[in-house]
């Protein structure tokens, strides 16, 4: 089995997005934002720069929501400098991930179907045991 490997960049980005997580949050109620939360970070090899990945509550006021966060990003960059001990605090970039949105969509689509058009999820590959008589 091989070893996966876990490059640095892998652990700061875990540890921004939990930090991020809850500067956001209280930027959000500080600020009267619509509510979001932070999804996934992704920081760049050289750690200069980072893209925030943040999910609305309501699908509708996430375009607003990241619009804030970027005007504001300075300002959570600042904080998150006190929260973490970095020498150099990446730049960040604040993005709206769709894809809880899509996936909800996708849902309420499969909801939709008729039940004959549905597939059943198949047992775990039973052999039939016939009898012999």
């Amino acid at each position: 089995m091989a070893k996966k490997s876990f490059h640095r960049t892998d652990r700061v980005a875990s540890q921004l997005r939990r930090d991020l997580g809850l500067i956001v949050h209280a930027a959000v109620r500080e600020h009267g934002l619509p509510s979001v939360s932070v999804s996934d970070v992704e920081i760049t090899r050289d750690m200069a720069h980072a893209n925030v990945y943040v999910t609305a509550l309501l699908g509708d006021k996430g375009p607003v929501a990241v619009k804030a966060l970027k005007e504001l990003a300075p300002q959570l960059r600042y904080k998150l400098a006190h929260a973490v001990r970095m020498r150099h605090v990446p730049e960040l970039h604040f993005m709206y991930d769709d894809s809880v949105d899509k996936g909800e969509k996708i849902d309420a689509l499969l909801r939709e179907l008729p039940e004959s058009d549905r597939v059943a999820p198949k047992e775990a590959d039973a052999p039939d045991i016939e009898s012999e008589s």
